[in-house]
């Protein structure tokens, strides 16, 4: 039989913090982007671990010039429900989760309509890193360093016909591989669409990975959307099926929250969400109580998007 002899220097037990109020405190801290580099990486291991390298991967000129936000947030503050609702339940909730081998469905209105293995939908391509600013709804952003290749590429190789004029996109839906799923929090599976001129927009990215290494299943391995002038939820995650069609798609948010989510989603400060205003973000990690900067229209990608809503009322088109 063990015995502990108690340490007269230990606290007693009056003043230990109970687990749940650590766990809701470490919530906080990251989120705020008061914890140190190493705290960080204990609190959250595996966002910590290094992950699979990207071999070939050319630097982009679809980049910002700003310093990229510290992996361990971009990897512990997310929004992916198939693992959870709660921002810190994804990387807890998608560590077993096994991304390969991974197939993506290609229908519709293409002439190429096919399964492809992930790796034969990507693999004729470049793979670039672009680091691009990322706007989450609730005036929180980061800049992230992404890897993949232009959706325009994809789309063209798959030659769509001329009636295509939106693409859809579908998450896998698992629930016994993505908990979340159990849970009728949303209506599953999660679904997101682009206008074809918004698809084939050279900064719309095909994602496979950031910061170098294979996409984190948390941050939606092994492929998802990168849409930087869009709010986060329109960058739908570990996508199995594409399809393209002539009428505008169903949208996951805009099903759920018709009068808070509209369909184009564009980054725009003059338009406050119901509940919060849009006009001003914080980063993630700079901490909680520094000052927020202004929200760029578009993200900051006016000059390169602004075109494709030539003539239409961003108020009403939110």
């Amino acid at each position: 039989m063990l015995i502990k002899i108690k340490n007269p220097n230990d606290p007693p037990a009056s003043e230990v913090t109970p687990r749940e109020a650590f766990l809701d405190r470490r919530q906080f801290l990251i989120a705020a982007g008061l914890a140190g580099v190493s705290v960080r990486a204990i609190l959250n291991p595996s966002s910590a671990e290094a992950g699979v390298v990207l071999q070939g991967v050319e630097k982009s000129a679809y980049t910002v010039d700003e310093e990229p936000t510290d992996r361990e947030f971009v990897t512990s503050y997310n929004n992916f429900y198939e693992f959870g609702s709660s921002k810190g339940d994804p990387i807890k909730n998608s560590r077993r989760f096994n991304p390969k081998p991974w197939t993506v469905a290609v229908e519709g209105e293409v002439k190429k309509a096919a399964r492809y293995d992930i790796e034969d939908l990507i693999s004729p391509h470049q793979l670039e890193e672009r680091i691009y600013r990322f706007r989450c709804v609730e005036a929180w952003s980061m800049i992230v360093p992404w890897v993949g290749v232009p959706l325009a590429d994809v789309i063209k190789r798959l030659q769509p016909t001329s009636r295509a004029r939106y693409v859809a996109f579908e998450t896998l839906f698992d629930p016994e591989r993505m908990v979340g799923q159990n849970r009728s929090v949303i209506p599953w599976p999660y679904v997101e669409g682009l206008r074809m001129d918004e698809a084939m927009n050279p900064l719309t990215l095909l994602t496979v990975g950031m910061y170098g290494e294979e996409l984190p299943n948390q941050n939606g391995a092994p492929v998802r959307l990168v849409v930087p002038w869009k709010y986060g939820f329109k960058s739908i995650k570990s996508i199995v099926k594409i399809h393209f069609t002539e009428t505008m798609p169903p949208t996951t948010w805009n099903i759920q929250a018709p009068g808070e989510y509209g369909f184009f989603a564009n980054v725009n400060p003059r338009v406050s969400h119901p509940r919060w205003s849009q006009a001003k973000e914080r980063r993630i990690g700079e901490g909680f109580f520094s000052p927020k900067r202004n929200t760029l229209m578009f993200n900051g990608y006016a000059d390169q998007v602004a075109g494709l809503y030539s003539g239409m009322d961003l108020t009403r088109n939110y």
